[in-house]
C-alpha cells in the first residue's frame, strides 16, 4: 500500500510504544489513539475505532490485538507480527530480570517488607478493577444474578473458570432469543475529533490488497499458525518429554489465551487455579507479588504469565525434572514458553479475521453472549480479590482455619487507602503501589 507511511517509521513508533505502554488497556489504546489518530494522522478515528470493536469482542489483551491490527492494516502480516511483537517485547524483558531478583533476593528483610504493603495494594487493584467492569457492565437484575452466580460457583463450590464462563455465553444465547433487547449494547468507545484533517488511512481509503479477504489466504494463515504452535510443542516434548513442566506449560498457556473475554483481569483466576492449585508451579503469596511486578512494568497485564512461566521454571530447574536445563536457564525459557503459548492465538484471530473485518466498515458490536460472560468475570474478579485479602489478612490461616491466626490490621489498612484512592480519586496504580510498598517498609522497621 502506497501510503507514505514507512515501515522503519512504523517500527520505531512499536518499539517506543512497547516501553511506554502503561496504564492497562486503557491507557494503551489511550496512548495508541492520540499518537496515530490525532498525532500522526496515520488512521482515521473511525477506522481506528472499527479496529477496536473489533479486537474487543476477541479473546485476548485487546491492546496488543489492537496495535498488531493496525500495523498489519499498514504494512500487511510482518507488520502486523513486528507491532504485536514489540508490544510485548519490552515487557517480556523486564519481567524477566525483576522475577530473577524476585527469585533471587524476595526473601531479604528490606524486599519483604516492601513486599509486606504491596500484598494489599494488589489486593486493592484486583477490587478496583471488579469495581470499575461492574460500573460498566452490571446494567440490569440478569446481569447482577449472573455476576452473582458465578461468585458463588468459584468460591463456594469451586466450579471450573471454563465451565462458568461457558455457562454465562448459554444465559446470554437464552436472554438474546426471548428477551432480545435486554442486553442490547452499543459503542462504549466515543469518538474523538481529530481538528478535520484528513488521515492517511482516512474512512474512504480503500482497503489495500494485502488486507482484501481470500480463502487462500484464511487457510494459509491458519496453517502457519497451528504449525507454530504443534511445531513448538513437539520440540519441547522433543527436548524435555511430553510429560514434563514446559510441556505443560505450552498447553495451559495456550487453554488460558482462548479464555481472556473482559481483559487480563478475566483469566487470572484461571491462572490462579492452574499455576497455583493444580500444577503448583508458584504460591498464593508468590502470585499476588507477581500480580504487583506485572502492574508495575509496561505492557498488557496478561504478561504476568511470563512471571508465572519463570517462578515455575526456576522451581522446576532446581528440582531437576527437565535435566537439560535448570535454576534460572529453565526459567527463562518457562518464561519464554509462557510468552509464546499466550500470545500466538491473538495473531491468528487478527491476521485470519482482520480481512474479513475490512471487508465491512459497519460497526462490530458486542453480543449479548458476551454480555454476559463480562458479568460473569465480574464475579470470578470479586472471588479472586477474595482471596488474596484472606492471604494477605490472615497469613496462618488454612482451610481448616480460615480465620486462624493473627490479623494483619495494618495491611487490612493499607488495603482500604489503596483501595480508595483507586476509586474515589483515581489515582495513579504504580504510584498506589510504590506508596504501599514504602508504607510496608515503615512499618516493618518502625515495628
Amino acid at each position: 500500500m502506497n501510503h507514505g507511511i514507512t515501515f522503519g517509521d512504523a517500527l520505531r513508533f512499536w518499539w517506543k510504544l512497547g516501553w511506554i505502554s502503561f496504564g492497562g488497556p486503557a491507557g494503551q489504546i489511550a496512548i495508541m489513539h492520540r499518537e496515530l489518530v490525532e498525532v500522526k494522522r496515520w488512521i482515521s478515528d473511525k477506522r481506528f475505532l472499527h479496529a477496536l470493536n473489533y479486537c474487543m469482542v476477541l479473546p485476548g489483551p485487546e491492546a496488543q490485538q489492537l496495535a498488531t491490527y493496525l500495523g498489519w492494516l499498514m504494512h500487511g502480516t510482518w507488520g502486523g507480527i513486528a507491532a504485536g511483537g514489540l508490544f510485548v517485547l519490552p515487557s517480556l524483558l523486564i519481567l524477566i530480570g525483576l522475577s530473577w531478583l524476585y527469585m533471587a533476593y524476595g526473601t531479604l528483610p528490606v524486599v519483604a517488607a516492601l513486599l509486606y504493603g504491596i500484598k494489599p495494594a494488589v489486593t486493592a487493584v484486583v477490587l478496583a478493577a471488579a469495581w470499575r467492569i461492574g460500573k460498566r457492565t452490571l446494567k440490569n437484575a440478569l446481569l447482577w444474578a449472573v455476576a452473582a452466580a458465578a461468585f458463588v460457583c468459584i468460591f463456594a463450590l469451586n466450579v471450573p473458570f471454563p465451565a462458568i464462563i461457558l455457562g454465562a455465553a448459554f444465559i446470554g444465547l437464552l436472554a438474546m432469543r426471548f428477551r432480545p433487547g435486554l442486553l442490547a449494547t452499543g459503542n462504549g468507545h466515543a469518538s474523538a475529533a481529530a481538528g478535520g484533517h484528513r488521515a492517511i488511512i482516512d474512512d474512504d481509503t480503500p482497503t489495500p490488497a494485502h488486507c482484501r479477504y481470500s480463502h487462500r489466504k484464511l487457510a494459509v494463515t491458519i496453517a502457519i499458525a497451528l504449525a507454530l504452535g504443534i511445531g513448538a510443542f513437539a520440540l519441547l516434548a522433543a527436548l524435555f518429554g511430553a510429560d514434563t513442566t514446559p510441556a505443560h506449560m505450552a498447553w495451559f498457556f495456550t487453554k488460558a489465551a482462548m479464555l481472556t473475554f473482559g481483559g487480563a483481569y478475566a483469566v487470572l483466576p484461571y491462572v490462579f487455579q492452574g499455576a497455583v492449585e493444580h500444577h503448583q508451579w508458584l504460591s498464593a503469596a508468590q502470585m499476588i507479588d507477581g500480580l504487583a511486578l506485572g502492574e508495575t512494568t509496561p505492557g498488557p497485564l496478561i504478561m504476568v504469565v511470563a512471571y508465572v512461566g519463570f517462578v515455575g521454571g526456576w522451581t522446576d530447574g532446581t528440582r531437576a525434572i527437565a535435566p537439560v536445563l535448570t535454576g534460572p536457564a529453565m526459567a527463562v525459557v518457562c518464561a519464554s514458553i509462557a510468552t509464546f503459548f499466550t500470545f500466538l492465538p491473538s495473531f491468528l484471530f487478527i491476521l485470519a479475521g482482520g480481512p474479513l473485518v475490512e471487508a465491512t466498515h459497519d460497526e462490530v458490536r458486542l453480543t449479548a453472549p458476551l454480555t454476559c460472560i463480562t458479568a460473569a468475570v465480574v464475579g470470578v474478579i470479586v472471588n479472586l480479590a477474595v482471596f488474596f485479602a484472606w492471604k494477605v489478612f490472615w497469613p496462618s490461616a488454612d482451610a481448616g482455619q480460615p480465620l486462624g491466626g493473627h490479623f494483619e490490621w495494618f495491611a487490612a489498612l493499607i488495603a482500604l487507602a489503596a483501595f480508595t484512592a483507586l476509586v474515589r480519586f483515581q489515582a495513579n496504580v504504580i504510584a498506589v503501589i510504590a506508596g504501599c510498598g514504602l508504607a510496608g517498609l515503615a512499618f516493618r522497621l518502625l515495628a
